[in-house]
C-alpha cells in the first residue's frame, strides 16, 4: 500500500448495540413442513447494522429456498448480502438461495447475512418463512435500546488469552502445533516502515503498549502485520536505526504475541535507486518509498538479521516483501517478472541488483529459523496465476502465498478471485496479507472478506492509524479503537463474528 499520512483529531462516534433473535420452530408432528429461524443482530452503529440468519430445515429435504420476511420499520433496508441472493420491496425481504446452499436436508442448516441501514428504529422482524412456510415462534426483547449509547458488541469467540500459538503450513492450510487449522485475522500496523526515515520516532508517535494491544482485542484481532524498514533494521539510515530499532521491533512483536496476537514481520520499504521510475514513483536510492524489487545489497542482510532475532518463536511469520512489481520495468513482461521475483539478479528494467525469493528464503533458512513465511506475487502481488510456477524451494516446505486486493487492484471482482485464486487456494494457504478499499465505504471489503470466508482464507486489513478516512484504508479514529463511520465499523462487525480456527 502507498503510504497515505494525513494528520485528523480524533473524534467522537457513538457505536449502538442491540442483540435480536427470532427463534420459531414448528412441533413434530408438522415436521415436513417446519423450520427454524435465528435472527442476530450482531453489531449497530448510527445509521447500520449488521444481522445473521441461521435457517435450519425441520422438514423434508428440499433443494432450493427462499426466506422471506418484512422489516417492522419503514427505514429498514438491506443494503449488502451475502450467502444469498438478497431483494427487497417495500417492506419485504426475500432471500433465494445460492447453488452451492440451496440443498437442505431434513434438520440442515445454513446461515446467510447482511449488512443493513436504519433510520428512527431497528426492530426485530416478527415472522419468517421458508418456501412459503410461516416459522411461527416468540420474539426475544433486545437488551439494548437502539437510540441509546451501549458498549461495543462482543465477539462470537472470546478475545486471544496466552500466547500466539505457533504456525506452520500444512497442505493448503495453516496449522497451530496441535494440527488445528487455523486463519490470521486481523490488521496492518503501518508505520514502523516510513517513521524512521521521516523523522517521526519509531512508531510515528504511536502508542505500542499494552492498552493499545487491548483496543486491538476489542476487534477480535488476532494478527498483526507490522511493516519494517530494511536500511532502519541494519543502521544505514534514518533515526532510531540498528540496535535501537531493532530493540523496539522486538518489543513490540513480544508484547503482541504474549496477548495471544500473532504478528507478520514484513519487508516492506527497501534501498534501491528506481532512477527509470515514472514520476508518481520515488526515484531515492535509500529505502523511503515502495521498491519493484528487494535488493541484493541489503535485504538478505535484514532477513538473516531478522530471522535471528525471532528463531524459535514460531508465532511470527515473515513475510519476505511487500508489493513487488519487477514486471513493470520489464514492459509487464509477466515472464520476465516471475523470474526477476523468483530468482533476483539482473533484472529487466531495474537498475539495481535484486534479491530474488528464493534468495531471501535461503537467508532465513541458513540461520536456522523455522518460521512460517508469505512469499508475495506480481503486480503489487495482486497478480497469482503463475505463483505455483515460481514458487521458491523452501527445505521445510512452509511457505504461504501472499495476495493483496484493493478495490482499485485488477483482480478485483469475485470473477477473478474464483478463477485465479480459488485454484491456488486448493493448493497452498493464501494470506490477503493487504486489503481496502478507494473510499471510506465498507461494501468492495465486505464482498471481499465473505468470499475469503467461504474460502478459508485469513485476511489483514490496511491500516490500524488513526490518519483520517478521506480516500480510504483507515480503519480507526484514535488509538483507543474508535472505528471510522463506514470502512472501520463494518470490518470490526465482521471480525467480531469470526473465530480464527476453522
Amino acid at each position: 500500500m502507498k503510504h497515505r499520512h494525513a494528520l485528523l483529531a480524533a473524534g467522537a462516534a457513538s457505536v449502538l448495540v442491540l442483540g435480536g433473535i427470532v427463534t420459531a420452530t414448528l412441533p413434530a408432528s408438522a415436521a415436513t413442513t417446519g423450520c427454524s429461524v435465528r435472527y442476530t443482530v450482531q453489531s449497530q452503529w448510527t445509521s447500520g447494522f449488521t444481522a445473521n440468519v441461521a435457517i435450519t430445515n425441520l422438514g423434508d429435504a428440499m433443494p432450493s429456498w427462499t426466506l422471506t420476511f418484512d422489516f417492522p420499520n419503514a427505514g429498514q433496508r438491506v443494503t449488502q448480502g451475502w450467502s444469498a441472493t438478497w431483494s427487497q420491496s417495500g417492506a419485504r425481504v426475500s432471500a433465494a438461495s445460492m447453488s452451492w446452499n440451496g440443498s437442505l436436508g431434513t434438520g440442515a442448516s445454513t446461515s446467510i447475512g447482511f449488512v443493513g441501514a436504519w433510520s428512527g428504529a431497528n426492530p426485530v422482524p416478527a415472522s419468517f418463512s421458508l418456501n412459503g412456510t410461516v416459522c411461527t415462534g416468540s420474539v426475544t426483547t433486545p437488551t439494548a435500546s437502539p437510540t441509546s449509547a451501549s458498549p461495543s458488541p462482543t465477539a462470537t469467540t472470546p478475545p486471544p488469552t496466552g500466547p500466539a500459538p505457533k504456525l506452520k503450513v500444512s497442505g493448503n492450510k495453516i496449522v497451530t502445533a496441535d494440527g488445528k487449522a487455523y486463519r490470521l485475522l486481523g490488521v496492518s500496523r503501518s508505520s514502523g516502515e516510513f517513521a524512521c526515515v521521516q523523522g517521526k520516532g519509531m512508531w510515528d508517535s504511536g502508542p505500542v503498549d499494552q492498552a493499545s494491544v487491548d483496543a486491538m482485542k476489542t476487534w477480535n484481532i488476532h494478527a498483526v502485520r507490522v511493516p519494517l524498514n530494511e536500511e532502519c533494521w541494519l543502521g544505514v539510515n534514518g533515526s532510531p536505526s540498528g540496535a535501537t530499532y531493532q530493540q523496539a521491533v522486538k518489543d513490540y512483536v513480544n508484547l503482541l504475541v504474549a496477548n495471544g496476537i500473532n504478528v507478520i514481520l514484513d519487508l516492506h520499504w527497501n534501498w534501491g535507486a528506481y532512477t527509470n521510475s515514472p514520476d508518481w514513483h520515488c526515484k531515492d536510492e535509500h529505502a523511503t518509498c515502495q521498491k519493484p524489487m528487494p535488493d541484493a545489497r541489503y535485504a538478505p542482510q535484514f532477513w538473516t538479521g531478522v530471522a535471528n532475532a525471532f528463531k524459535g518463536n514460531d508465532a511470527v511469520v515473515f513475510d519476505l516483501f511487500n508489493e513487488p512489481y519487477p514486471d513493470m520495468p520489464a514492459e509487464w513482461n509477466k515472464t520476465l517478472g516471475w523470474q526477476c521475483l523468483r530468482d533476483g539478479g539482473t533484472c529487466t528494467g531495474l537498475p539495481y541488483e535484486a534479491a530474488g525469493m528464493q534468495d531471501l528464503v535461503d537467508a532465513v533458512r541458513a540461520t536456522g529459523a523455522t518460521n512460517m513465511l508469505m512469499v508475495s506475487g506480481l503486480e503489487w502481488t495482486n497478480d497469482m496465476r503463475e505463483w505455483l510456477a515460481y514458487k521458491p524451494s523452501d527445505p521445510l516446505n512452509n511457505i504461504a502465498a501472499s495476495w493483496h486486493a484493493y478495490s482499485f487492484n485488477a483482480c478485483a471482482t469475485e470473477s477473478c478471485w474464483d478463477s485465479q485464486i480459488a485454484p491456488l487456494a486448493q493448493q497452498v494457504p493464501v494470506v490477503l496479507g493487504e486489503f481496502g478499499q478507494d473510499n471510506c465505504g465498507f461494501d468492495y471489503m465486505q464482498r471481499l472478506v465473505n468470499w475469503a470466508d467461504a474460502h478459508d482464507m485469513g485476511y489483514l486489513a490496511w491500516t490500524w492509524n488513526p490518519w483520517g478516512c478521506s480516500t480510504g484504508a483507515v480503519l480507526i479514529k484514535d488509538w483507543a479503537g474508535t472505528p471510522e463511520p463506514g470502512v472501520g465499523e463494518g470490518y470490526k462487525a465482521h471480525l467480531l463474528t469470526q473465530s480464527p480456527y476453522l
